[in-house]
């Protein structure tokens, strides 16, 4: 039997969702609807609670620590990875330092969303 993922049931009501509507729209309408759909989960930028921030900065001072390769993530416009060793905080300018194959790149805090350390 063929499992169907846009089927919903409340109650009594079996509700398939937009996958009723396909079969009146054309084609190209579809593929809008897809591409909005995506563009709208791509676009929202993580929010990070007390917790993510106080995890994400004690991984980012045990990677300037040791001194190790960290791979940063940061929100400009969308989510970009880079990767490097943590060369300098300045906390009183709230910005990272990141030394990636012989380019220093600088962050500020504010858009900094995740690390990890990579080994």
């Amino acid at each position: 039997m063929k499992l169907n993922r846009q089927l919903k049931v409340n109650g009594q009501i079996k509700d398939r969702g937009t996958i009723k509507w396909t079969a009146m729209m054309l084609p190209e309408h579809v593929q809008m609807l897809r591409d909005w759909q995506k563009h709208e989960r791509s676009d929202a930028r993580p929010y990070l609670d007390e917790f993510d921030l106080e995890a994400l900065y004690e991984e980012i001072h045990l990677a300037y620590r040791r001194q190790c390769l960290v791979e940063i993530q940061v929100w400009q416009e969308e989510a970009q990875a880079f990767t490097g060793v943590v060369t300098a905080i300045d906390l009183r300018l709230k910005m990272l330092s990141l030394d990636s194959s012989g380019n220093v790149l600088k962050f500020s805090f504010d858009n900094i969303i995740g690390a990890a350390m990579r080994e």
